[in-house]
C-alpha cells in the first residue's frame, strides 16, 4: 500500500492506447493510485509524467518491480504480455493482463502455470464481461428465461477496422497472430460465457477481401491510432497510409462445437459502414437478441410461439453508462482492486481468457489451411480447479 495511505500502489507497463485503463486505476484517496509507469518510447514516458505528475517514471522493468508496487497492469503490445506478465509474477505482484492473454496457447499455459506456482494473482482485462448489455443477457439466461441454451451467433460490424487494425501492429500478424485472435478473444470469451461452455472444435474462413489492395502504406513510428482516425477515412477502398505490412484478414466467419453440444458461429468484418456487436441466443424455450444505436442497447426476448415475425415479447433498455467501454473499464478496475486485495472468484476468468486465445489461434489455423475443423487443447485439470477455485494459493498469500 502506498506509505500515506489505503490505496493501492499501481505500476503500469505500456502507456499508449490502452493507457486509458491506467487512468482508470488512478484514484488517489480512492483505493488505488498509479505510482510508477514503465514504457520503452520517448512518447509514452512523457504522456505518463503528464497523466501522473508524482509517480516515477522509467523504461525500466526492474526499476518498477523494486518500487514496491502492489500490482501491475499490463498494457503493452498483444505479443509482448508474457514477457512482461511472468516477471512480474515471478516478482511475487498481481497482475491485470489486458485481453487478450496472449498471442501463443504455450505463452497463456506458461502464464497460468507461473501464476500457480508463485501465488501470485493474476487477473484478465475482458471487460466485455462488465457491459451492461452483456451482463443483462447472461442474468436472463441464468434465470431460465429462454431455457437451455442451444446456439449464440455473433455478428461484429467493425466500421473503423482501417483506421483501428490496418495501419499499425494489428495489421502484422507475426504480432497479433490475425484478428480472430486479437480482436475476436472479446467476443470468442463472451460466446463462451453466455453459453457457458468453451469450444472443442472450430472450423473458420476468410480473406483479406480489401485492405490487401490498398498500395498505400507508410510506416507509423512515434503515432498512436487516434493521430490517424476520422470518420472521414472512407470509403474503405480510398484509406491511406496502412501499415507496410498487411498479412491479416478483413473478413471471417467462424463455426464453433462446445461442450455439450453447443453450437456458436462468429462473424466479423472490418471494412463495414456502422460499428457495432449483434448477439442472439437461442434455448429450448425463446431467444434473446441485442440492439444498438450507439446512444445505448436493447435486449429483447421471444419466448412464446407466433406465426411470422412480430414484435418481442420483453424489451429491456440498457442505456449507455459513462465511461471507457460503456463503462465497463471503471466496473473492471473495481473488481481487479477488489481481487487484489481480497481474492477470490471473479466475473472475469484466467481460464476463459486462455481458451478464448486457444479458440482464436486454432481458428486462425483452420482459416489459413484447408477450412477442416480443428480440436481445440484443454488444460490440466488440476490447473484448472486452481483458478476455478479463486487462486487459493495467491488468497494464503496475502
Amino acid at each position: 500500500m502506498s506509505e500515506n495511505s489505503n490505496d493501492l500502489r499501481i505500476g503500469v507497463v505500456g502507456f499508449g492506447l490502452r493507457g486509458s485503463l491506467a487512468r482508470e486505476a488512478h484514484r488517489p484517496g480512492a483505493g488505488s493510485a498509479v505510482t510508477v509507469v514503465c514504457d520503452t518510447s520517448e512518447r509514452g514516458r512523457a504522456d505518463a509524467a503528464a497523466a501522473f505528475p508524482d509517480a516515477v517514471v522509467t523504461d525500466s522493468l526492474d526499476r518498477l518491480l523494486a518500487s514496491g508496487v502492489d500490482a501491475v497492469l499490463v498494457l503493452t503490445p498483444d505479443h509482448l504480455h508474457a514477457s512482461v506478465a511472468i516477471p512480474v509474477l515471478e516478482a511475487g505482484v498481481a497482475v491485470l493482463c489486458e485481453k487478450p492473454l496472449a498471442t501463443t496457447i504455450a505463452d497463456c499455459d506458461a502464464i497460468l502455470e507461473t501464476a500457480r506456482r508463485t501465488g501470485s494473482r493474476l487477473y484478465v482485462g475482458h471487460n466485455m464481461r462488465h457491459m451492461p448489455v452483456i451482463t443483462l443477457m447472461r442474468r436472463l439466461i441464468q434465470e431460465g428465461r429462454i431455457g437451455e441454451v442451444k446456439a449464440v451467433w455473433c455478428r461484429h460490424f467493425v466500421g473503423n477496422g482501417g483506421d483501428f487494425y490496418f495501419k499499425d501492429w494489428h495489421a502484422d500478424r507475426s504480432k497479433s497472430v490475425g484478428l480472430l485472435l486479437q480482436k475476436g478473444a472479446h467476443d470468442i470469451d463472451v460466446i463462451h460465457w453466455l453459453a457457458n461452455a468453451y469450444t472443442e472444435r472450430v472450423q473458420a474462413v476468410g480473406s483479406l477481401s480489401v485492405y490487401g489492395d490498398i498500395a498505400d502504406r507508410r510506416e507509423h513510428v512515434g503515432e498512436r491510432m487516434w493521430d490517424w482516425y476520422s470518420l472521414d477515412n472512407w470509403p474503405p477502398t480510398e484509406q491511406t497510409g496502412l501499415n507496410p505490412v498487411v498479412d491479416v484478414e478483413d473478413i471471417s466467419q467462424l463455426n464453433l462445437v462446445l461442450d455439450g453440444g453447443v453450437l456458436a458461429s462468429y462473424q466479423q468484418c472490418h471494412f463495414t459502414p456502422d460499428y457495432w456487436r449483434n448477439y442472439t441466443v437461442i434455448g429450448t424455450e425463446g431467444r434473446l437478441e441485442n440492439m444498438g444505436d450507439g446512444s445505448g442497447d436493447e435486449v429483447r426476448l421471444w419466448n412464446t410461439r407466433r406465426n411470422g415475425a412480430g414484435p418481442a415479447d420483453e424489451t429491456f433498455i440498457v442505456p449507455q453508462a459513462q465511461g471507457g467501454h460503456g463503462g465497463a473499464d471503471s466496473l473492471l478496475i473495481d473488481e481487479f482492486t477488489a481481487f487484489v486485495r481480497d481474492g477470490g472468484r471473479t466475473a472475469t476468468s484466467p481460464i476463459a481468457a486462455r481458451n478464448a486465445v486457444a479458440t482464436g489461434i486454432r481458428a486462425t489455423e483452420s482459416l489459413r489451411g484447408s477450412g477442416c475443423l480443428l480440436d481445440v487443447p484443454r488444460l490440466d485439470a488440476d490447473l484448472v480447479d486452481y483458478f476455478e477455485a479463486g487462486q487459493p494459493a495467491a488468497a494464503a498469500s496475502v
